[in-house]
């Protein structure tokens, strides 16, 4: 039987771990695409799933199953959401987190949903609505505290810790980041969930980074000397399998030395950005060069800052 659409009526239809384990493991496949390529490498793909997966709800099967079916699916929407996001379409993404968030609740995931609210509040943040990123950020972590996940508890405060940055509250950031690290060096999750898997020591060095480098923007170019360590660290720890991170945390090592006058250093580093930035499937990463950009033009008459400009902007939009 078929519906409307083409597709095979899913009701009746019975679903078992070998359905649920199948879709885990293409969602594995597709978050390190994404991870690796950036969202435009896989947008489509996730896109083309989705329908099939969510008919899966509509079979007959176990409650077990169903749960952890709910828990797939949910992760499902919370990629396509965050590929979204990568791809410069926030409508698109926010439905998707909110299809996300209903699918986690059903399924009870306390520790999804923290990351569905890390990941919208990720999206309110890069359009710089940062009291709607804050209220997403402590709404995640009155999940994470439900789960009692350590690290999803330190995905959170990480980014709390940035949203005050970018308004310039010094305390309130570096006393969110400074309980975001002891978090995460509590975390002892035997197994961690895949949708956070990837804040691990790098990232929390990055984290680090990138706030102490948005306190060097709006308050003090003299915030952004000490994350350059932790910066400089994140890079050396990414590996190819994480190249947008790697990306991301060039521009924001970058970005520091250009605030600061090192602009040779500045070019040196910037040169990587700009050509992992035009090579990722990611206007997101693009878009962050802005940062660089902005940094630069503050020396208009150096050579170097020049460079950075004029590379930066010979990039597609």
């Amino acid at each position: 039987m078929t519906g409307s659409d083409g597709r095979e009526d899913p009701r009746g239809v019975r679903v078992g771990l070998t359905d649920v384990r199948r879709l885990e493991e293409a969602v594995a496949e597709l978050r390190a695409r994404d991870y690796r390529h950036g969202g435009g490498s896989c947008a489509e793909t996730i896109a083309a799933r989705l329908p099939a997966a969510a008919d899966l709800l509509a079979g007959t099967m176990r409650d077990a199953v169903l749960v952890r079916l709910c828990t797939v699916v949910a992760d499902l929407y919370n990629l396509a959401g965050w590929t979204s996001f990568d791809e410069n379409r926030p409508a698109a993404a926010l439905a998707a987190f909110a299809r996300a968030s209903e699918l986690a609740v059903e399924a009870g995931n306390d520790d999804l949903q923290a990351n569905i609210r890390y990941r919208t509040g990720r999206l309110h943040l890069h359009y710089g609505a940062v009291d709607a990123a804050l209220a997403e950020f402590a709404r995640g972590r009155e999940a994470a505290l439900r789960a009692r996940s350590q690290r999803a508890q330190a995905i959170l405060s990480a980014n709390q810790a940035w949203a005050y940055a970018k308004k310039a509250d010094v305390a309130a950031a570096l006393t969110y980041l400074r309980r975001a690290r002891a978090e995460f060096a509590a975390a002892h999750e035997t197994e961690v969930s895949p949708w956070a898997a990837f804040f691990d020591g790098n990232d929390m060095a990055a984290m680090t980074g990138t706030v102490h480098g948005e306190l060097a923007q709006v308050v003090d170019v003299r915030h952004g000397r000490a994350g350059i360590r932790a910066l400089t660290d994140a890079i050396a720890g990414y590996g190819p399998d994480m190249t947008r991170s790697r990306g991301l945390t060039v521009i924001w090592l970058a970005t520091v030395h250009a605030l600061d006058g090192d602009l040779d250093v500045a070019a040196s580093v910037g040169q990587e950005a700009i050509e992992l930035a035009g090579a990722l499937r990611s206007p997101r990463t693009r878009q962050r060069l802005r940062t660089l950009s902005a940094a630069a033009r503050r020396f208009a008459g150096d050579g170097h800052a020049q460079e950075i400009v004029e590379r930066i902007d010979e990039l597609p939009r």
